[in-house]
């Protein structure tokens, strides 16, 4: 593997940890919200991730297991179930006096946060690294 690929590697895991920590504001930022039905409610959304394979194998005579980056596949709405509450004096309550909240976990999503942002710095470190790796490389031709 080329040391050039490896800023392709930290830049797509940049992007997609890019993508996970806005899914996750998100979903804090709606963990509050309220509706009067269910098909209405904020449901929490997570990004799903794989590895980048088919390049790899383009570039390098089908060989597996070297991967070039990483790849967002989409983002998928959570199955949980919502949080209802009987509240019938609430002005979003349904007819029977419920309300609907997310099924955000907000502790949860702040430990994803973390996660993601801690991600996405060690991907800038990387990149760094090699970064001077190559610079250093290049200093030794002047000597």
């Amino acid at each position: 593997m080329s040391l050039y690929n490896v800023f392709d590697i930290s830049g797509t895991g940049m992007s997609a940890q890019n993508v996970r920590l806005n899914t996750t504001a998100s979903n804090i930022s709606n963990a509050n919200t309220i509706s009067s039905s269910q098909d209405k409610t904020y449901r929490a959304r997570h990004a799903v991730f794989a590895a980048e394979l088919s390049k790899a194998s383009e570039s390098h005579g089908n060989k597996q297991g070297s991967s070039v980056g990483v790849k967002v596949l989409g983002i998928v709405e959570s199955n949980k179930p919502l949080q209802i509450e009987y509240n019938p004096n609430h002005p979003s309550a349904d007819e029977n006096g419920y309300i609907y909240k997310p099924n955000v976990n907000v502790v949860e999503e702040m430990a994803n946060m973390i996660s993601a942002s801690r991600s996405y710095q060690t991907n800038v470190q990387v990149a760094d690294a090699a970064k001077q790796m190559l610079s250093k490389t290049l200093l030794l031709g002047q000597r």
